[in-house]
């Protein structure tokens, strides 16, 4: 068994108790979520469970008090300056982190001065801190260059996740600015808050793995603007509304395009999938028919990283770094 503290009781968060609690190689020993409605509340009861017997502290000490965690699930935030300060905690209590902000997957190209930061306290403190999800995390970054195994020669690699938004939690599709007018889609992508976070981050993971020194990265970002009445997401959309969001990152290497990675994510799309493109030696194609549920891959894959944590070395890692991450489950 694997003593964790949950740190974090959004949808996500809630959702990775409810993931652990059916394994039954990890006990959740403590949860940490300083809001109103959750803190002083049954942790089973916050998850829509039976009462559980442990209650949600609004602080790490209060949850930790008389416990021996090992390792946090972090699952608040998608900014890494908003992060930090909850990172440099958790290590300075000696807990090894699994985090789902996105932009923690690969700081080092993006926010180079924080990473440092967090790889020296964590190296300080002994502990290994990764962060994860479906994407970035897997789909868009690690699992292509996993692919890239069997390959003697890669020239280009192109990537596409193209995802119906209906089925994912409210504040996915709010992220993607489903049901805003295009005016209200603009005025959030001014300000920084509306747009998938991590595609960057991902370009510079493969990049890394790759050996590539890239030399040119753009990202671009446009609405989905719908073209008749939709019904299936958690508003209804009208025509001539967003429905979602479709953002394209591309990366050269002396001129030469090496990568493209496709994202578009919108609440009635027509048609799901994920593919990853390989061109080299040899050249080949993966798809993913129907695509994968992000909600339940990344609370999967979060939970899925905690026995590679314990055995991964101190500092800020990539999910290239750990030991293979896999499904493991007692039986």
């Amino acid at each position: 068994m694997i003593n964790i503290i949950q740190v974090g009781l959004g949808p996500l968060g809630q959702k990775a108790v409810r993931f652990a609690l059916e394994r039954g190689t990890i006990r959740i020993v403590g949860a940490v979520d300083p809001a109103p409605d959750k803190a002083g509340q049954d942790l089973g009861v916050v998850c829509g469970l039976k009462p559980l017997g442990l209650i949600v502290q609004a602080n790490l000490a209060a949850a930790c008090r008389g416990k021996k965690p090992t390792v946090a699930v972090l699952t608040t935030v998608s900014s890494l300056k908003r992060l930090e300060t909850q990172v440099v905690e958790l290590a300075k209590a000696g807990l090894r982190i699994v985090s789902t902000c996105e932009e923690l997957a690969f700081p080092w190209k993006t926010q180079p001065q924080i990473a440092k930061r967090l790889d020296a306290i964590c190296k300080q403190h002994g502990v290994a801190c990764v962060g994860t999800g479906v994407n970035p995390g897997y789909l868009m970054d690690f699992l292509p260059c996993i692919l890239t195994s069997v390959c003697q020669r890669v020239e280009r690699i192109s990537i596409f996740r193209i995802q119906d938004a209906s089925p994912r939690r409210i504040p996915f599709q709010q992220k993607i600015g489903a049901g805003l007018t295009r005016a209200q889609f603009q005025a959030k992508v001014r300000a920084g808050t509306l747009r998938h976070v991590g595609l960057t981050e991902s370009m510079h993971m493969i990049a890394h793995h790759m050996g590539w020194k890239l030399t040119r990265v753009m990202e671009s970002l446009r609405p989905v603007i719908a073209k008749r009445e939709i019904l299936s997401g958690y508003k209804p959309i009208q025509r001539g509304q967003a429905s979602g969001v479709e953002q394209i990152g591309r990366a050269t290497v002396k001129g030469r395009e090496v990568l493209k990675l496709h994202f578009r994510a919108a609440v009635g799309e027509s048609e799901s999938f994920d593919r990853v493109e390989i061109v080299g030696e040899p050249s080949f194609t993966t798809m993913i028919p129907g695509g994968t549920n992000g909600d339940i891959a990344t609370c999967a894959i979060t939970i899925n990283a905690i026995r590679s944590i314990v055995k991964a070395a101190p500092g800020l890692r990539t999910m290239i770094d750990l030991p293979p991450v896999g499904f493991t489950a007692a039986f």
